[in-house]
């Protein structure tokens, strides 16, 4: 009798050793032949789930991003304004292995997706996402008419996203201590302005 695979479970293993492999050795080493013995797979078992390289990159940043989503769902759940914020940022900043580890995943993918627009859309739907949520705590902190809720959202994005890219190329100044003072700068500003 054949063995019967779980195939989205298969998937999700590959995806999982995948952002290991990539936080741990950088995405230039990953080729799938090597992926695939690292994962304890024959070469070639890879091509099923995922026939091309850029096809595991969009499924594993998506990984990275939805495992980020359902933290931040989890934490900010229930918060509102500026206590959402908070729960939402540290969520994305790099303040412990998992964070520092997705943050590698995501500086690699934002270089490749600079080069590729299919790429670029998936890193921008994950933007999008999160763009809607501070929206929402912000709308919360002031009128919808106030020309500041996008100014604020847009500083804390790239608060966030240029945070994550200090982790990786420059840890040793972006420690967990000086992004948690750098949060509170942020969240300050936020509650002057709410004043």
């Amino acid at each position: 009798m054949p063995k019967i695979v779980d195939h989205d479970q298969r998937r999700k293993e590959i995806v999982e050793v995948t952002w290991q492999f990539i936080a741990r050795e950088g995405i230039e080493k990953l080729n799938l032949r090597d992926l695939a013995a690292a994962a304890g797979y024959a070469n070639g078992a890879f091509k099923p789930y995922f026939p091309t390289r850029d096809a595991l990159l969009v499924a594993t940043f998506n990984f990275v991003a939805e495992a980020t989503n359902r933290r931040i769902q989890k934490s900010a759940g229930g918060l509102f304004g500026l206590e959402a914020i908070e729960a939402f940022a540290r969520e994305v900043l790099p303040l412990d292995e998992l964070r520092r580890s997705e943050a590698r995943i995501a500086v690699h993918f934002w270089h490749l997706a600079l080069g590729d627009p299919k790429l670029a859309e998936v890193n921008a739907a994950t933007m999008d996402n999160w763009r809607a949520l501070l929206d929402s705590w912000l709308g919360q902190m002031f009128s919808d008419e106030d020309m500041r809720v996008p100014m604020a959202r847009d500083s804390m994005i790239n608060f966030l996203m240029g945070a994550q890219v200090g982790s990786v190329l420059d840890a040793t100044v972006n420690t967990v201590a000086l992004l948690e003072q750098q949060l509170k700068y942020q969240l300050d500003l936020l509650a002057t302005l709410n004043q």
